[in-house]
């Protein structure tokens, strides 16, 4: 890849911003970075800092950048309701394509995921889904921002002439401290509090979900399939599921999990034990474990997020992707899932976030 190509990632601090902007980094793009705050990253030539959300501030950053060829967004803004997302979401999407106006633009990536196929927060699992989630499946009735960034992703393309990829992932495996959806690390910091305290590891999620065929996605993979998508020609204006490419059940994955951490599996009582309950006393017990062991100082709630995990895990209904447009184009990479979770786990050990 020569310097001639200049990726903006949106939302790169975030779990697949962050992989995604080292991979273009290590490939020899020219990565320019957007987030809300003023950062420094280590893969980012140039950084943006500005909120999306505000169209005069988004214009006015974006404005002065007009070397872009290849977009990627990857995050969004929780609001209150559905109705808000979709306003404040598509908004988002909107002000930056304006903003680049003057930007050669080859391609554009948008990463949104599952709950196209789940619904939305306000109607999440009304209409029951069949598994595996197709690619092909007809969107759901009712309000879903990701739907919204479709829109006006198909037609800016339409209109300036780019390719698109819309990027599907499952739940995230990853390590970005405070992201707000990271099962990896949340599960980690459970554990490392039940072996300090001496509580049972218990698996907190629903009966259907401790049972079921699942499947994640390692960050690293979602990564490579996006800067695939965006250098494949055949494989240009397509929606992409991305999942590792195996499945699993939590039945022995957990008993997996308990192991790297030398615990013992808690007895499944049969019916959700969520964290967000369980860890009230967290933010006490994380302070003393962190002096304990010397871990950088930060608050519980920069590495765990007990109530997307429980959202997760305690789904009444069965959850894993089909990847057959990956497949049918040419992308055949896999991770295997455990691994996935003890690469973050051992990187939390190492950079002294969990006690080893």
């Amino acid at each position: 890849m020569t310097l001639s190509h200049t990726a903006l990632v949106v939302g790169a601090t975030g779990l697949s911003g962050g992989y995604l902007g080292r991979l273009l980094k290590s490939e020899g793009w020219q990565v320019v970075s957007l987030s809300r705050g003023v950062e420094t990253l280590a893969f980012s030539d140039r950084h943006i800092a500005v909120d999306l959300s505000d169209r005069a501030a988004a214009l006015a950053a974006l404005g002065a950048v007009s070397d872009v060829t290849h977009v990627f967004f990857c995050t969004w803004s929780r609001q209150a309701n559905e109705p808000e997302n979709v306003r404040v979401n598509q908004a988002m999407v909107q002000n930056l394509f304006d903003g680049l106006a003057a930007s050669p633009l080859q391609h554009a990536g948008l990463v949104t995921g599952l709950k196209h196929y789940l619904g939305s927060f306000d109607d999440y699992a009304a209409v029951k889904p069949y598994t595996p989630f197709l690619e092909s499946q007809p969107r759901l009735p009712g309000l879903n921002f990701y739907y919204s960034q479709e829109d006006v992703l198909f037609a800016e393309a339409a209109k300036r002439g780019f390719t698109w990829a819309v990027h599907r992932p499952h739940t995230m495996i990853g390590l970005a401290v405070g992201n707000a959806m990271n099962m990896a690390m949340t599960l980690a910091t459970y554990a490392s509090i039940c072996r300090e305290t001496g509580r049972p590891f218990t698996f907190p999620g629903s009966v259907e979900q401790y049972h079921a065929v699942a499947d994640v996605t390692d960050a690293r993979i979602l990564a490579r399939q996006i800067l695939w998508a965006a250098t494949t020609p055949k494989a240009a204006n397509t929606p992409f599921n991305i999942t590792n490419g195996d499945v699993f059940r939590w039945t022995w994955l957990w008993a997996q999990i308990a192991d790297y951490f030398g615990l013992p599996v808690g007895d499944y009582p049969g019916h959700p034990m969520p964290l967000e309950q369980q860890l009230a006393d967290a933010p006490a017990i994380w302070a003393g474990i962190v002096q304990k062991h010397g871990l950088v100082d930060l608050p519980v709630g920069k590495l765990a997020t007990w109530w997307h995990t429980d959202a997760d895990l305690g789904r009444q209904i069965e959850c894993f992707t089909d990847m057959t447009n990956s497949r049918r184009l040419g992308f055949a990479d896999y991770q295997q899932t455990p691994q996935s979770f003890f690469d973050v786990f051992d990187e939390m050990r190492a950079q002294r976030l969990i006690p080893a």
